[in-house]
Protein backbone atom coordinates (compact mmCIF):
# COMPACT_ATOMS: atom_id res chain seq x y z
CA UNK A 1 0.00 0.00 0.00
CA UNK A 2 2.81 2.26 0.68
CA UNK A 3 4.65 1.68 -2.59
CA UNK A 4 1.00 2.86 -4.27
CA UNK A 5 0.48 5.73 -2.25
CA UNK A 6 4.16 6.43 -3.13
CA UNK A 7 3.44 5.94 -7.26
CA UNK A 8 0.24 7.88 -6.53
CA UNK A 9 1.68 10.92 -5.09
CA UNK A 10 4.61 10.82 -7.99
CA UNK A 11 2.29 10.48 -10.52
CA UNK A 12 0.22 14.14 -9.13
CA UNK A 13 4.13 15.71 -9.36
CA UNK A 14 4.91 14.70 -12.54
CA UNK A 15 3.98 18.77 -13.61
CA UNK A 16 7.07 19.52 -11.27
CA UNK A 17 8.90 16.48 -12.44
CA UNK A 18 9.06 17.14 -15.98
CA UNK A 19 10.47 20.14 -15.60
CA UNK A 20 13.69 18.79 -14.59
CA UNK A 21 17.04 18.23 -16.57
CA UNK A 22 17.76 14.60 -15.40
CA UNK A 23 21.89 13.15 -15.54
CA UNK A 24 21.50 9.56 -16.03
CA UNK A 25 24.82 7.80 -15.26
CA UNK A 26 24.55 3.95 -16.91
CA UNK A 27 27.27 1.65 -16.43
CA UNK A 28 26.44 -0.12 -19.51
CA UNK A 29 23.36 0.48 -21.74
CA UNK A 30 21.76 -1.27 -24.43
CA UNK A 31 22.01 -0.39 -27.94
CA UNK A 32 19.34 -2.53 -29.28
CA UNK A 33 19.91 -1.13 -32.84
CA UNK A 34 23.43 -2.63 -33.46
CA UNK A 35 22.98 -5.34 -30.56
CA UNK A 36 25.71 -4.26 -28.59
CA UNK A 37 26.52 -3.15 -25.17
CA UNK A 38 27.77 0.19 -24.93
CA UNK A 39 29.66 0.76 -21.32
CA UNK A 40 30.16 4.01 -19.31
CA UNK A 41 27.29 6.13 -20.97
CA UNK A 42 25.00 9.08 -20.28
CA UNK A 43 21.46 9.71 -20.40
CA UNK A 44 20.09 13.32 -20.90
CA UNK A 45 16.40 13.86 -20.62
CA UNK A 46 14.40 16.70 -20.33
CA UNK A 47 10.71 16.81 -19.60
CA UNK A 48 9.73 13.84 -20.99
CA UNK A 49 12.14 13.22 -24.23
CA UNK A 50 15.72 12.00 -24.06
CA UNK A 51 17.67 15.25 -25.03
CA UNK A 52 21.24 13.87 -25.10
CA UNK A 53 22.84 10.66 -24.82
CA UNK A 54 26.73 10.94 -24.92
CA UNK A 55 29.61 8.34 -24.10
CA UNK A 56 31.40 8.89 -20.64
CA UNK A 57 30.01 9.71 -17.10
CA UNK A 58 27.92 14.00 -18.18
CA UNK A 59 28.94 15.70 -15.18
CA UNK A 60 25.43 17.44 -13.41
CA UNK A 61 25.03 20.88 -13.14
CA UNK A 62 23.70 22.38 -9.49
CA UNK A 63 19.43 22.25 -11.17
CA UNK A 64 20.34 19.06 -12.26
CA UNK A 65 19.08 16.02 -10.88
CA UNK A 66 21.72 13.07 -11.11
CA UNK A 67 20.98 9.32 -11.02
CA UNK A 68 23.52 6.85 -10.56
CA UNK A 69 23.03 3.35 -13.01
CA UNK A 70 26.97 2.47 -13.02
CA UNK A 71 26.53 -0.34 -11.88
CA UNK A 72 23.20 -1.43 -13.53
CA UNK A 73 22.26 -2.58 -17.41
CA UNK A 74 20.17 0.42 -19.21
CA UNK A 75 17.85 0.03 -21.72
CA UNK A 76 14.68 1.40 -23.37
CA UNK A 77 11.60 0.87 -21.60
CA UNK A 78 10.29 -3.01 -22.35
CA UNK A 79 7.18 -3.64 -24.74
CA UNK A 80 4.99 -6.13 -23.96
CA UNK A 81 2.65 -6.59 -27.09
CA UNK A 82 0.23 -8.99 -25.60
CA UNK A 83 -1.41 -8.53 -22.05
CA UNK A 84 -4.96 -8.61 -20.43
CA UNK A 85 -5.26 -6.17 -17.59
CA UNK A 86 -8.50 -7.02 -17.19
CA UNK A 87 -7.74 -10.51 -15.75
CA UNK A 88 -5.52 -12.88 -13.99
CA UNK A 89 -5.58 -16.97 -14.14
CA UNK A 90 -6.87 -18.66 -11.34
CA UNK A 91 -9.06 -21.43 -10.70
CA UNK A 92 -12.89 -19.76 -10.41
CA UNK A 93 -11.52 -17.11 -13.59
CA UNK A 94 -14.69 -18.60 -14.99
CA UNK A 95 -17.48 -18.13 -12.63
CA UNK A 96 -16.04 -14.51 -12.65
CA UNK A 97 -18.42 -13.45 -15.92
CA UNK A 98 -21.35 -14.05 -13.54
CA UNK A 99 -20.06 -12.94 -9.98
CA UNK A 100 -17.86 -9.92 -11.28
CA UNK A 101 -19.27 -6.60 -12.01
CA UNK A 102 -17.76 -4.36 -14.17
CA UNK A 103 -16.22 -2.39 -10.89
CA UNK A 104 -14.33 -5.37 -9.66
CA UNK A 105 -12.66 -6.01 -12.96
CA UNK A 106 -11.72 -2.32 -12.94
CA UNK A 107 -9.92 -2.32 -9.55
CA UNK A 108 -7.99 -5.41 -10.13
CA UNK A 109 -6.63 -4.06 -13.51
CA UNK A 110 -5.12 -1.55 -11.95
CA UNK A 111 -2.99 -4.02 -9.37
CA UNK A 112 -2.01 -5.96 -13.00
CA UNK A 113 -1.26 -2.80 -14.04
CA UNK A 114 0.96 -1.39 -11.08
CA UNK A 115 2.97 -4.97 -11.17
CA UNK A 116 3.51 -4.75 -15.59
CA UNK A 117 5.27 -1.04 -14.88
CA UNK A 118 7.33 -1.91 -11.65
CA UNK A 119 8.66 -5.12 -14.23
CA UNK A 120 9.96 -2.91 -16.64
CA UNK A 121 7.15 -2.77 -19.16
CA UNK A 122 6.32 0.73 -19.49
CA UNK A 123 4.17 0.17 -22.78
CA UNK A 124 1.54 -2.68 -23.03
CA UNK A 125 -0.30 -3.83 -26.11
CA UNK A 126 -3.75 -5.19 -24.16
CA UNK A 127 -5.42 -7.75 -26.79
CA UNK A 128 -9.19 -7.72 -25.53
CA UNK A 129 -11.55 -7.70 -22.12
CA UNK A 130 -14.47 -6.12 -21.49
CA UNK A 131 -13.83 -2.33 -22.47
CA UNK A 132 -12.62 -1.27 -18.48
CA UNK A 133 -9.53 -1.58 -20.26
CA UNK A 134 -10.14 1.80 -22.39
CA UNK A 135 -10.96 3.30 -19.27
CA UNK A 136 -8.35 2.05 -17.72
CA UNK A 137 -5.86 3.20 -20.30
CA UNK A 138 -7.53 7.04 -20.17
CA UNK A 139 -7.18 6.40 -16.17
CA UNK A 140 -3.10 5.76 -16.87
CA UNK A 141 -3.00 9.00 -19.42
CA UNK A 142 -4.57 11.38 -16.95
CA UNK A 143 -2.03 10.22 -14.09
CA UNK A 144 -4.93 9.07 -12.24
CA UNK A 145 -3.11 5.54 -11.87
CA UNK A 146 0.14 4.04 -12.05
CA UNK A 147 0.84 1.77 -15.19
CA UNK A 148 2.18 1.42 -18.40
CA UNK A 149 1.05 3.57 -21.51
CA UNK A 150 -1.55 1.19 -22.98
CA UNK A 151 -2.92 0.41 -26.45
CA UNK A 152 -5.82 -1.49 -26.47
CA UNK A 153 -7.74 -3.45 -28.12
CA UNK A 154 -11.14 -3.30 -26.10
CA UNK A 155 -13.13 -6.47 -27.09
CA UNK A 156 -11.59 -8.71 -29.43
CA UNK A 157 -13.92 -9.57 -32.29
CA UNK A 158 -14.57 -13.55 -32.74
CA UNK A 159 -17.40 -15.51 -34.59
CA UNK A 160 -20.47 -16.63 -33.16
CA UNK A 161 -19.13 -19.95 -31.01
CA UNK A 162 -15.71 -18.79 -31.37
CA UNK A 163 -12.68 -17.93 -29.33
CA UNK A 164 -13.37 -14.65 -27.88
CA UNK A 165 -17.60 -15.14 -28.07
CA UNK A 166 -18.27 -14.18 -24.24
CA UNK A 167 -21.34 -16.41 -24.09
CA UNK A 168 -19.13 -20.02 -24.56
CA UNK A 169 -20.34 -22.54 -22.41
CA UNK A 170 -23.13 -20.72 -20.54
CA UNK A 171 -26.57 -22.66 -20.28
CA UNK A 172 -28.59 -22.43 -23.56
CA UNK A 173 -31.03 -19.25 -22.39
CA UNK A 174 -28.16 -17.46 -21.43
CA UNK A 175 -26.22 -17.92 -24.12
CA UNK A 176 -28.56 -15.31 -26.41
CA UNK A 177 -27.14 -14.15 -29.71
CA UNK A 178 -24.17 -11.73 -29.16
CA UNK A 179 -23.75 -9.24 -32.16
CA UNK A 180 -21.32 -6.74 -33.67
CA UNK A 181 -21.52 -4.54 -30.53
CA UNK A 182 -20.26 -7.33 -28.14
CA UNK A 183 -17.53 -8.36 -30.58
CA UNK A 184 -19.34 -11.15 -32.19
CA UNK A 185 -19.90 -11.16 -35.89
CA UNK A 186 -21.85 -13.25 -38.98
CA UNK A 187 -20.90 -11.82 -41.97
CA UNK A 188 -18.96 -9.11 -43.66
CA UNK A 189 -21.47 -6.11 -42.91
CA UNK A 190 -21.39 -7.34 -39.45
CA UNK A 191 -17.12 -7.64 -39.49
CA UNK A 192 -17.26 -3.36 -40.53
CA UNK A 193 -19.69 -3.03 -37.89
CA UNK A 194 -17.90 -4.64 -34.98
CA UNK A 195 -14.72 -2.21 -36.07
CA UNK A 196 -16.31 0.96 -35.99
CA UNK A 197 -17.83 -0.25 -33.00
CA UNK A 198 -14.64 -0.41 -31.64
CA UNK A 199 -13.58 3.09 -33.01
CA UNK A 200 -16.82 4.66 -31.27
CA UNK A 201 -15.85 3.13 -27.98
CA UNK A 202 -12.22 3.97 -28.07
CA UNK A 203 -9.70 1.08 -29.16
CA UNK A 204 -6.79 1.60 -30.59
CA UNK A 205 -6.36 -1.39 -32.71
CA UNK A 206 -8.33 -4.02 -33.78
CA UNK A 207 -8.14 -8.14 -32.37
CA UNK A 208 -9.53 -10.76 -33.87
CA UNK A 209 -9.75 -14.53 -32.56
CA UNK A 210 -8.75 -15.62 -36.23
CA UNK A 211 -9.01 -19.27 -34.71
CA UNK A 212 -10.07 -21.06 -32.00
CA UNK A 213 -8.66 -21.15 -29.08
CA UNK A 214 -6.85 -22.76 -25.45
CA UNK A 215 -9.22 -21.22 -22.58
CA UNK A 216 -12.44 -20.53 -24.23
CA UNK A 217 -15.72 -23.05 -23.73
CA UNK A 218 -15.79 -24.90 -27.16
CA UNK A 219 -14.31 -27.93 -28.98
CA UNK A 220 -11.46 -26.78 -31.03
CA UNK A 221 -7.80 -25.07 -30.27
CA UNK A 222 -7.68 -24.33 -34.06
CA UNK A 223 -9.95 -25.09 -36.04
CA UNK A 224 -10.63 -21.61 -38.61
CA UNK A 225 -13.30 -19.46 -37.24
CA UNK A 226 -13.57 -16.25 -39.85
CA UNK A 227 -13.88 -16.20 -43.88
CA UNK A 228 -11.72 -14.54 -46.27
CA UNK A 229 -14.67 -12.24 -46.63
CA UNK A 230 -14.78 -11.47 -42.70
CA UNK A 231 -10.99 -10.88 -42.75
CA UNK A 232 -11.07 -8.93 -45.84
CA UNK A 233 -13.65 -7.08 -44.44
CA UNK A 234 -11.89 -6.58 -41.07
CA UNK A 235 -8.83 -5.37 -42.30
CA UNK A 236 -10.07 -3.24 -44.81
CA UNK A 237 -12.31 -1.28 -42.62
CA UNK A 238 -9.65 -1.11 -39.57
CA UNK A 239 -7.54 0.91 -42.35
CA UNK A 240 -9.58 3.18 -42.75
CA UNK A 241 -10.29 3.96 -39.36
CA UNK A 242 -6.26 3.85 -38.27
CA UNK A 243 -6.53 0.82 -36.89
CA UNK A 244 -3.81 -1.99 -36.84
CA UNK A 245 -5.16 -5.48 -36.65
CA UNK A 246 -3.74 -8.52 -34.46
CA UNK A 247 -5.14 -12.16 -35.04
CA UNK A 248 -5.05 -14.80 -32.54
CA UNK A 249 -4.17 -17.76 -34.31
CA UNK A 250 -3.61 -21.59 -33.58
CA UNK A 251 -4.05 -23.23 -36.70
CA UNK A 252 -2.49 -22.92 -39.74
CA UNK A 253 -5.06 -22.51 -41.93
CA UNK A 254 -6.52 -19.65 -39.98
CA UNK A 255 -3.31 -18.11 -40.23
CA UNK A 256 -2.99 -18.28 -43.70
CA UNK A 257 -6.49 -16.15 -44.16
CA UNK A 258 -5.23 -13.86 -41.56
CA UNK A 259 -1.86 -13.05 -43.09
CA UNK A 260 -3.29 -13.01 -46.89
CA UNK A 261 -6.25 -10.56 -45.63
CA UNK A 262 -3.35 -8.56 -44.58
CA UNK A 263 -3.44 -8.42 -40.80
CA UNK A 264 -0.21 -6.62 -39.02
CA UNK A 265 0.39 -9.59 -36.33
CA UNK A 266 -0.28 -13.15 -35.59
CA UNK A 267 -0.40 -14.20 -32.21
CA UNK A 268 0.42 -17.62 -30.88
CA UNK A 269 1.01 -19.11 -34.27
CA UNK A 270 1.11 -22.73 -32.21
CA UNK A 271 0.52 -24.91 -35.76
CA UNK A 272 2.55 -22.41 -37.74
CA UNK A 273 3.78 -24.25 -41.18
CA UNK A 274 6.47 -23.35 -43.52
CA UNK A 275 3.97 -22.42 -45.82
CA UNK A 276 2.71 -19.75 -43.29
CA UNK A 277 6.29 -18.66 -42.28
CA UNK A 278 7.06 -18.09 -45.96
CA UNK A 279 3.98 -15.76 -46.22
CA UNK A 280 4.38 -14.40 -43.03
CA UNK A 281 8.28 -13.01 -44.68
CA UNK A 282 6.51 -11.85 -48.08
CA UNK A 283 3.97 -9.40 -46.24
CA UNK A 284 5.92 -8.41 -43.40
CA UNK A 285 3.71 -9.67 -40.84
CA UNK A 286 5.16 -10.34 -37.26
CA UNK A 287 5.02 -13.04 -34.80
CA UNK A 288 3.88 -12.42 -31.14
CA UNK A 289 4.71 -16.23 -29.63
CA UNK A 290 3.17 -15.70 -26.10
CA UNK A 291 5.63 -18.64 -24.87
CA UNK A 292 5.26 -18.13 -21.47
CA UNK A 293 1.47 -18.99 -22.08
CA UNK A 294 1.74 -21.80 -23.66
CA UNK A 295 3.78 -23.59 -20.69
CA UNK A 296 1.87 -21.79 -17.94
CA UNK A 297 -1.72 -22.85 -19.13
CA UNK A 298 -0.08 -26.57 -19.52
CA UNK A 299 0.95 -26.40 -16.09
CA UNK A 300 -2.60 -25.44 -14.80
CA UNK A 301 -4.12 -28.13 -17.03
CA UNK A 302 -2.44 -30.77 -15.09
CA UNK A 303 -4.19 -29.48 -11.78
CA UNK A 304 -7.60 -31.59 -11.65
CA UNK A 305 -10.61 -28.63 -11.51
CA UNK A 306 -8.24 -26.13 -12.68
CA UNK A 307 -10.23 -25.42 -16.15
CA UNK A 308 -13.71 -26.70 -17.35
CA UNK A 309 -13.64 -30.32 -19.49
CA UNK A 310 -13.30 -28.93 -23.04
CA UNK A 311 -10.64 -26.95 -22.14
CA UNK A 312 -8.08 -29.02 -19.88
CA UNK A 313 -7.34 -31.21 -23.12
CA UNK A 314 -6.19 -28.22 -25.41
CA UNK A 315 -4.55 -26.64 -22.58
CA UNK A 316 -2.37 -30.06 -22.84
CA UNK A 317 -2.18 -30.61 -26.33
CA UNK A 318 -1.71 -26.63 -27.65
CA UNK A 319 0.40 -25.13 -24.80
CA UNK A 320 4.00 -27.14 -25.02
CA UNK A 321 4.32 -26.42 -28.49
CA UNK A 322 4.70 -22.98 -28.58
CA UNK A 323 8.26 -22.62 -28.02
CA UNK A 324 9.39 -24.85 -30.65
CA UNK A 325 6.93 -23.18 -32.87
CA UNK A 326 9.13 -19.53 -32.00
CA UNK A 327 12.59 -21.79 -32.58
CA UNK A 328 11.59 -22.57 -36.36
CA UNK A 329 10.01 -19.26 -36.68
CA UNK A 330 13.01 -17.53 -35.12
CA UNK A 331 15.51 -19.60 -37.51
CA UNK A 332 13.71 -18.95 -40.68
CA UNK A 333 13.41 -15.36 -40.55
CA UNK A 334 10.34 -14.49 -39.74
CA UNK A 335 9.97 -10.70 -38.15
CA UNK A 336 9.24 -11.09 -34.04
CA UNK A 337 7.63 -8.74 -31.69
CA UNK A 338 7.67 -9.76 -27.89
CA UNK A 339 4.50 -10.51 -26.08
CA UNK A 340 3.39 -12.99 -23.35
CA UNK A 341 -0.09 -13.12 -23.12
CA UNK A 342 -0.28 -11.81 -19.55
CA UNK A 343 -3.28 -12.81 -17.41
CA UNK A 344 -2.96 -16.47 -18.61
CA UNK A 345 0.27 -16.04 -16.39
CA UNK A 346 0.43 -14.35 -13.42
CA UNK A 347 1.44 -10.71 -14.28
CA UNK A 348 4.88 -9.27 -13.35
CA UNK A 349 6.26 -12.31 -14.26
CA UNK A 350 6.40 -10.97 -17.97
CA UNK A 351 10.41 -11.45 -17.73
CA UNK A 352 10.39 -15.20 -18.06
CA UNK A 353 9.67 -14.81 -21.64
CA UNK A 354 12.74 -13.32 -22.56
CA UNK A 355 14.47 -16.88 -21.10
CA UNK A 356 12.19 -19.04 -23.29
CA UNK A 357 13.07 -16.88 -26.41
CA UNK A 358 16.48 -17.21 -25.32
CA UNK A 359 16.36 -20.82 -24.96
CA UNK A 360 14.97 -21.37 -27.80
CA UNK A 361 18.00 -19.92 -29.77
CA UNK A 362 17.81 -16.15 -30.04
CA UNK A 363 20.20 -14.51 -28.41
CA UNK A 364 20.06 -12.19 -25.28
CA UNK A 365 19.65 -8.77 -26.93
CA UNK A 366 18.03 -9.91 -29.67
CA UNK A 367 15.26 -10.58 -27.17
CA UNK A 368 15.62 -7.43 -25.90
CA UNK A 369 15.22 -5.54 -28.96
CA UNK A 370 11.96 -7.56 -29.92
CA UNK A 371 10.76 -6.09 -26.42
CA UNK A 372 11.84 -2.43 -27.55
CA UNK A 373 12.69 -1.58 -31.24
CA UNK A 374 10.72 -4.35 -32.87
CA UNK A 375 7.87 -3.96 -30.81
CA UNK A 376 7.52 -0.43 -31.54
CA UNK A 377 7.83 -0.83 -34.79
CA UNK A 378 4.53 -3.13 -35.12
CA UNK A 379 2.78 -0.54 -32.58
CA UNK A 380 4.01 2.15 -35.14
CA UNK A 381 4.77 4.22 -32.62
CA UNK A 382 8.17 5.76 -33.39
CA UNK A 383 8.31 7.69 -30.24
CA UNK A 384 9.31 4.33 -28.75
CA UNK A 385 11.66 1.51 -28.43
CA UNK A 386 15.46 2.91 -28.61
CA UNK A 387 17.29 5.39 -26.72
CA UNK A 388 18.03 8.37 -28.61
CA UNK A 389 17.19 11.87 -29.07
CA UNK A 390 14.43 13.33 -29.40
CA UNK A 391 12.47 9.52 -28.03
CA UNK A 392 10.30 9.61 -25.55
CA UNK A 393 12.08 9.02 -21.70
CA UNK A 394 11.10 5.41 -21.12
CA UNK A 395 14.03 3.87 -19.49
CA UNK A 396 14.71 0.83 -17.24
CA UNK A 397 17.77 -0.54 -15.45
CA UNK A 398 18.59 -4.06 -14.51
CA UNK A 399 20.89 -5.52 -11.96
CA UNK A 400 23.34 -7.87 -13.91
CA UNK A 401 23.88 -8.42 -17.62
CA UNK A 402 21.17 -9.97 -19.93
CA UNK A 403 24.01 -11.69 -22.39
CA UNK A 404 26.03 -13.63 -19.48
CA UNK A 405 22.63 -14.53 -17.40
CA UNK A 406 19.32 -13.67 -19.17
CA UNK A 407 16.93 -14.35 -16.04
CA UNK A 408 18.94 -11.07 -15.04
CA UNK A 409 15.84 -9.61 -16.53
CA UNK A 410 13.90 -10.34 -13.84
CA UNK A 411 16.03 -7.69 -12.00
CA UNK A 412 14.99 -4.50 -12.53
CA UNK A 413 15.94 -1.38 -10.08
CA UNK A 414 14.69 1.50 -12.15
CA UNK A 415 11.91 2.53 -14.29
CA UNK A 416 11.67 5.86 -16.03
CA UNK A 417 8.02 6.21 -17.87
CA UNK A 418 7.80 9.22 -19.65
CA UNK A 419 10.14 11.07 -17.89
CA UNK A 420 8.96 9.98 -14.51
CA UNK A 421 10.85 7.67 -12.07
CA UNK A 422 8.42 5.38 -10.61
CA UNK A 423 10.86 2.76 -9.54
CA UNK A 424 14.83 3.45 -8.09
CA UNK A 425 16.36 0.80 -5.88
Amino acid sequence: MRKLLLFFFMSCMAGNLLAQRTIIHCGQLVDVQHLQLLKEMTIITEGNKIAEVQKGYVNAGPADKLIDLKNRTVMPGLIDMHVHLELETNPNRYMETFTYNPADYAFQSVVFAGKTLMAGFTTVRDLGGSGVNISLRNAINKGLIVGPRVYTAGKAIATTGGHADPTNGYRRDLMGDPGPAAGVINGADDAMKAVRQRYKEGSDLIKVTASGGVLSVAKSGENPQFTDAELKAVVETAKDYGFKVAAHCHGAEAMKRAIRAGVNSIEHGTYMDDEVMELMKKMGTYYVPTIIAGKSVADSAKKPGYFPELVAPKALAIGPKVQNTFARAYKTGVKIAFGTDAGVYAHGKNWMEFVYMNEAGMPALETIRAATLSAADLLGDDRLGVIEKGKLADIVAIDGDPVKDIRSMEKVKFVMKNGIVYKQD
